[in-house]
């Protein structure tokens, strides 16, 4: 079964919606300037009512490596999502610091992009269009992929399948369609979940 994650968390009431969902994975963006910035603080609240079976992953944008160690050991992430320019000497020095599965997120727009996302030394690839925006990008890009990742970017419940269909990703990551006016939507939510899980792959385990 594809894995699935939810991003963009922010309030209890989102924890309780992936409480009852079960997503394989849950996003905290610690990166300054999104409008689903959390602090540490906050991101601590809300991991002790998630699920024990929920992954919280940390989601950052050229952070100190130091610093997302400290968030590793405190028990509030167990999994690292990189949005911004880290290349693979970040990834080492972050691995030199703390034992924790890393995605290293791609913007996909040309097959150049799918080489470097191939030659990535992350435990896993995330592909997406880039900035957040909401939108697909050119899906025939993925046959130039020779590993697992995460389909991110404008996935819905109403094109969730026919990416499923054509591809095989390890998991997939949305944002932005679960929410209405900017605020994750439990009815949204549960539409994505149920259209993933209803299209049946075969099973298999990175993190």
């Amino acid at each position: 079964m594809t894995k699935i994650k939810l991003c963009g968390l922010t309030r209890p009431c989102d924890i309780a919606y992936a409480n009852t969902l079960r997503p394989d994975y849950i996003g905290f963006v610690f990166a300054p300037g999104s409008k689903r910035f959390l602090s540490a603080q906050t991101a601590t609240q809300l991991q002790k009512e998630l699920h024990p079976d929920i992954v919280p992953v940390g989601v950052f944008v050229d952070e100190a490596p130091e610093v997302i160690a400290g968030l590793l050991k405190q028990g509030i992430i167990k999994a690292v999502q990189l949005h911004g320019n880290e290349d693979d000497a970040y990834i080492r020095h972050l691995r030199s610091l703390t034992d924790c599965p890393v995605i290293k997120a791609f913007r996909l727009r040309t097959e150049e992009d799918a080489e470097a996302s191939n030659r990535s030394t992350a435990d896993l690839v995330l592909l997406d269009s880039g900035g957040g925006t909401g939108t697909p990008f050119d899906w025939q890009l993925l046959q130039y992929l020779r590993r697992d990742y995460i389909l991110a970017g404008g996935l819905t419940p109403e094109n969730i399948t026919t990416a499923l269909s054509a591809f095989h990703p390890f998991a997939v990551d949305a944002s932005s369609s679960l929410e209405t006016d900017g605020v994750k939507n439990l009815i949204k939510m549960s539409a994505f979940v149920n259209a993933v899980r209803n299209r049946k792959e075969h099973d298999h385990d990175k993190f």
